[in-house]
């Protein structure tokens, strides 16, 4: 599957394949979107399962902050599209060699993503909670 075309996104295209976006600028260069930025390129598949597949390949990647040898940028740090492509290719080549594992990496990375969803909808309910009882005391000056 390593025949991937990565682009850099111009804004007011409309993409009808299936497709998601990289973040090239910054520390969290690497990053998969769903959603475009100004400093991204789009990613554009045949099929859903390969956006799946490349998608959970670069995020992974990202996490294990794989594209950090590869930022350039004293000031603000970037990657080029030939090595986010290159090294999308290497994790594609390595989900392929074991797919049983690699599925079940995806599964326990979207159980946790679950499990923070809720932590972080906790956690703004708390900080709600602290203000309401902030404000309702007769403390204040």
């Amino acid at each position: 599957m390593c025949n991937i075309v990565i682009k850099s996104y111009r804004p007011g295209v409309v993409y009808s394949t299936p497709h998601f976006f990289i973040l090239n600028k910054g520390n969290n260069s690497g990053k998969p979107l769903l959603s475009p930025c100004p400093n991204c390129f789009v990613i554009q598949f045949e099929t859903l399962k390969d956006k799946e597949l490349a998608y959970w390949v670069l995020y992974s990647l990202w996490q294990s902050r794989a594209f950090h040898p590869y930022l350039r940028g004293s000031v603000i740090p970037f990657v080029i599209l030939k090595d986010v492509e290159s090294c999308l290719c290497d994790g594609l080549r390595k989900a392929e060699q074991d797919p049983e594992q690699f599925r079940k990496m995806v599964s326990m990375l979207l159980s946790l993503e679950q499990i923070e969803t809720q932590f972080l909808q906790k956690l703004k309910a708390i900080r709600e909670a602290r203000l309401l009882v902030l404000h309702s005391r007769p403390f204040r000056s």
